[in-house]
């Protein structure tokens, strides 16, 4: 398998147990996490070379973190330790129509402090053939979004592709005198894939979208393939709530030349949603890596997202025979 090298921030999450509010009673369940830590793991649980880069604190925190990913497979050779301290955020689940909230505590982490000369892309991308990272890494600060151009600079020059996905954090952008629309529009401009939906990329664009659903996807993948000429392919999903327990999901790629759609799929008893959209970068990643049409990719990718949702935590540990039972319809006990 081809080697993809993952950029960002590890986390822990702290959920607040039984789906109760933040404190409510005296306990937290921890994970790990991280967005593009996340699609690491799930593209490692298929099979893939997956190297990891980011910075830890030197404590048990930062050791049980990089343990997580060594675990399931990843590499963890780019991940360094410095001055900081872990990254945080706490969750606190949705219930009927209550929705989930989430608070961050990720202030000077020791990956929000790294400066970009700080990670050996170099050796880190060599014989890669895809790097991905995610807009949470720039939202944290100045030097955050250095490293991140920095990244998908050196990613080109070794000839790696770019995989961009654009998870935009409102809550983390507002924290500094940021653009983001300045920043992302360089990450997106040197990316070869954008996983992000028409919210995305009026963002990027500043202007907005007309029409419903499909339609208004269309004229947002012309639009954003018109500006960013390097780019090849978007892919997003689409959600609809009808309440904690019960979603209807729906995947999309467009391409230069087409676009392939799901069927929309209803995810009922819903035991953790946090982590179903890097599930989705995995799946889409995976059918890109291993050749498949794009017809196969697209339902590979919303295979991952709806699995993603059965499975507390923040990554998708799923193999390619639970993308096949699940694409074949297979709901029995598996003897």
């Amino acid at each position: 398998m081809s080697k993809v090298v993952c950029f960002g921030e590890l986390l822990l999450r702290l959920t607040s147990p039984r789906r109760e509010l933040l404190m409510q009673s005296p306990r937290l369940d921890v994970h790990v996490g991280g967005a593009e830590a996340n699609v690491a793991v799930g593209l490692a649980r298929l099979g893939h070379h997956c190297e990891m880069v980011s910075r830890v604190p030197d404590n048990a925190l930062g050791d049980a973190a990089a343990g997580h990913l060594r675990r399931y497979g990843v590499g963890t050779v780019g991940v360094g330790t410095g001055p900081g301290r872990m990254g945080l955020y706490f969750l606190s689940p949705g219930a009927g129509l209550r929705p989930s909230s989430i608070v961050y505590d990720r202030e000077g982490s020791s990956f929000a402090l790294a400066e970009a000369g700080d990670f050996d892309w170099t050796r880190m991308l060599d014989g890669a053939s895809f790097l991905h990272l995610s807009g949470i890494t720039p939202a944290l600060g100045i030097r955050s979004a250095a490293a991140a151009l920095t990244a998908v600079e050196a990613a080109q020059d070794k000839g790696a592709k770019v995989s961009f996905d654009g998870n935009y954090r409102a809550q983390l952008w507002s924290r500094w005198p940021s653009e983001p629309r300045t920043i992302l529009t360089e990450l997106v401009a040197r990316s070869d894939i954008l996983f992000g939906n028409h919210r995305d990329i009026s963002l990027l664009l500043g202007r907005e979208f007309a029409g419903d659903g499909e339609e208004r996807r269309h004229e947002a993948a012309v639009a954003a393939f018109e500006a960013f000429p390097k780019l090849q392919a978007i892919a997003s999903t689409a959600r609809h709530l009808d309440d904690a327990d019960r979603h209807r999901i729906a995947a999309r790629i467009d391409t230069r030349d087409a676009a392939f759609a799901t069927d929309e799929v209803v995810v009922s008893g819903i035991v953790d949603r946090i982590g179903s959209g890097d599930a989705f970068a995995a799946g889409v990643l995976h059918g890109l890596i291993t050749g498949r049409e794009m017809e196969t990719t697209v339902r590979y990718g919303l295979a991952l997202a709806c699995l993603k949702h059965s499975l507390p935590g923040d990554a998708s540990l799923f193999g390619q025979g639970d993308i096949d039972a699940f694409l074949a319809g297979e709901l029995d006990v598996r003897r």
